[in-house]
């Protein structure tokens, strides 16, 4: 993504997304973003985890850490009933705003009929 400010305005969703169906520590966050998006959206470690402490202080995440034989405690993060509230009205904003930029900038194939 070359504006920063649209990974900006993403962040919150795009990790409260990745820890709804199971709970993953930073590391794997980051690095399922950059998969997924295809290299387009990354996070470097050191933006991350300080948006991972301030959803967990908004009590929209929760972190636990947890030390595994031969590896170093990485803290697993995983959503809240509130989180969830949360990530569903993202959705919904983010999916009317992607609708409308379409509509906007015609790069949709309703736009060309319109």
């Amino acid at each position: 993504m070359n504006n920063p400010e649209w990974k900006k305005g993403s962040a919150e969703l795009l990790i409260l997304s990745l820890v709804e169906a199971r709970p993953r520590h930073g590391y794997e966050i980051s690095k399922l973003i950059e998969q997924r998006s295809g290299g387009a959206v990354r996070f470097h470690v050191a933006s991350l985890y300080p948006l991972l402490y301030r959803l967990e202080k908004r009590g929209l995440v929760q972190g636990r850490w947890v030390e595994k034989a031969g590896q170093r405690r990485r803290r697993y993060y995983t959503l809240t009933p509130e989180g969830q509230k949360v990530l569903v009205s993202q959705r919904h904003g983010w999916q009317a705003f992607v609708e409308a930029m379409e509509r906007i900038t015609g790069s949709s194939a309703e736009a060309e009929h319109a």
